[in-house]
């Protein structure tokens, strides 16, 4: 082969590595590497890619849905909607998985979550002592209970105080429930406190003349008035406002980081705002 020929054969295999080096590239982009969106956690505002249980992408959400206008069932369909349902679904969106509800009684639902039957709590769940002995929270709303009478408030009723003597239906396991056995013990009257597994249970024993009044959260209170059709009334009153809390697993320390930083996110973004003022008056904004 004279030396043009050995040139061409040369520049000839230069060309062919070339083009071989390109494909292994691509191929390594198509298949073997990490998509934008695996790269990036998740494709939202929120790192996510160190959370174990978002590995799946999505956040498996407790919650009793039958607590309007907190979380409930749109009419008809299997559909959750209401504050907490707006918030969850907005933080998720904004850690970029899904938000997935799981209907679960409230009165085992804690620890239904260190069961690992979900990722957290999302249930309008007040903060307080007992419940932080056994799992964490990342606070998110402050909200007080609320008392519902027959209305014209027909034994006038202005405190808590005023329920001694009289009967009392509340939800199971709701803080509702503890703060009427504390006021017991000072009453010289006792209540009969009446309990029923959902609030609209209990709802239902004071319009049909069971019970004398119903504690539940404030916001849940009010709407259960305005849906009574002139039956019962909620009084302008909010007893010990408290924040709700995102309940977490105490060992879901990158999980709480998340959903910390996600809070964070749609409050600097305005969709937080937006949420509470769809909702309005069933909560007040948490300072963060």
């Amino acid at each position: 082969m004279n030396l043009r020929g050995l040139i061409r054969w040369f520049l000839l295999i230069t060309m062919l590595a070339g083009v071989l080096a390109l494909a292994a590239c691509g191929d390594d982009e198509g298949d073997g590497g990490a998509s934008p969106t695996e790269a990036d956690g998740g494709g939202g505002e929120v790192d996510v890619s160190g959370v174990p249980e978002l590995e799946d992408g999505v956040l498996n959400i407790g919650s009793d849905i039958a607590y309007a206008p907190i979380e409930s069932y749109k009419p008809g369909t299997e559909t959750p909607e209401g504050l907490d349902v707006d918030l969850a679904n907005a933080m998720a969106d904004a850690m970029g998985v899904e938000a997935e509800f799981i209907n679960t009684g409230f009165d085992g639902i804690i620890q239904a979550l260190n069961t690992d039957d979900f990722d957290v709590i999302y249930s309008a769940m007040t903060i307080n002592p007992e419940r932080e002995q056994e799992i964490a929270f990342v606070p998110y709303v402050q909200v007080g209970t609320g008392i519902v009478v027959p209305v014209g408030n027909p034994d006038g009723i202005s405190a808590v105080e005023d329920l001694c003597g009289l009967t009392v239906a509340v939800q199971l396991g709701t803080i509702q429930e503890t703060l009427l056995n504390e006021e017991n013990q000072d009453c010289t009257e006792k209540m009969e406190i009446v309990t029923f597994d959902t609030n609209p249970l209990a709802v239902e024993d004071v319009r049909t003349g069971g019970a004398d009044a119903n504690l539940s959260d404030f916001p849940v209170a009010y709407v259960d008035a305005q849906e009574s059709d002139g039956e019962l009334e909620a009084l302008d009153v909010q007893i010990d406002p408290a924040p709700y809390g995102i309940g977490v697993r105490k060992s879901s320390t990158e999980l709480k980081s998340a959903l910390e930083q996600a809070l964070d996110a749609i409050i600097q973004s305005g969709k937080y705002d937006d949420v509470i003022e769809k909702w309005s008056p069933v909560a007040g904004a948490i300072e963060r």
